[in-house]
């Protein structure tokens, strides 16, 4: 089917702007807010305009979901509804309010849930700073279907934990499976709702880091032969 022009007249500012992301970007492709102004000349909201697709099932990533975008790009990952065709432009139900995104945070600490970084916190071994936001979850379920669940994760944990499948039921098996003092410990960071790591897990953590011949180095230092 031939999509109308995306510079038809007729069309308000956000329906011409999924026409421009499919026939001028292309999914999977980056685009800058100065290539939107460029293409929307004169018209001031036109950048707010695409965001917007977002509630409408569009997909357009920014550095926060995509860490190889810079701060002004973004990538157009995947067309939503054909918002338009008459009769389509049906806002997703699932669309967070302030609100809404506020209590998630709060619900969470805070905090990244995944690797437990807090807004502006810095990545070790980089000058990156995190960002919180709310990802979508999927959650096994005891009748082995899935429910999307809301998270607080940062920009790094949720670019590499999608297609993940969180399940609760797997965690409880293995909680029934620990000795009573490995009980006792989780069950510890379970009621803190934190955990702080001991100077063994940082140096491991560290060694990781290393390339391979700074690993050997380590290596020999401990009494054991290169790798």
């Amino acid at each position: 089917m031939t999509l109308p022009s995306w510079q038809d007249k007729k069309f308000g500012t956000m329906k011409a702007a999924a026409l421009w992301l499919l026939t001028v970007v292309g999914e999977g492709n980056v685009f800058t807010k100065e290539d939107v102004k460029n293409a929307f000349p004169g018209i001031s909201q036109a950048d707010r305009r695409v965001r917007d697709l977002r509630d409408y099932g569009w997909q357009i990533d920014t550095h926060r979901e995509d860490s190889q975008l810079d701060q002004n790009e973004q990538r157009f990952v995947a067309q939503g509804q054909p918002v338009w065709e008459p009769g389509k432009a049906t806002k997703n139900s699932s669309s967070l309010t302030e609100t809404q995104r506020r209590k998630i945070l709060s619900a969470d600490g805070n905090r990244c849930r995944s690797c437990g970084i807090t807004p502006g916190g810095v990545y070790a071994g980089s000058f990156d700073a995190a960002q919180i936001d709310i990802a979508r979850r999927k959650v096994k379920q005891p009748d082995g279907s899935s429910k999307i669940q809301l998270v607080a994760e940062c920009n790094r944990c949720r670019v590499g934990g999608r297609g993940l499948e969180a399940d609760p039921d797997a965690v409880i098996d293995g909680v029934s499976k620990l000795s009573g003092l490995q009980h006792q410990m989780l069950k510890d960071w379970v009621a803190a709702d934190q955990r702080e790591f001991g100077e063994v897990e940082r140096l491991w953590a560290d060694f990781l880091t290393l390339p391979a011949e700074s690993r050997d180095k380590v290596r020999q230092a401990l009494g054991l032969p290169p790798a």
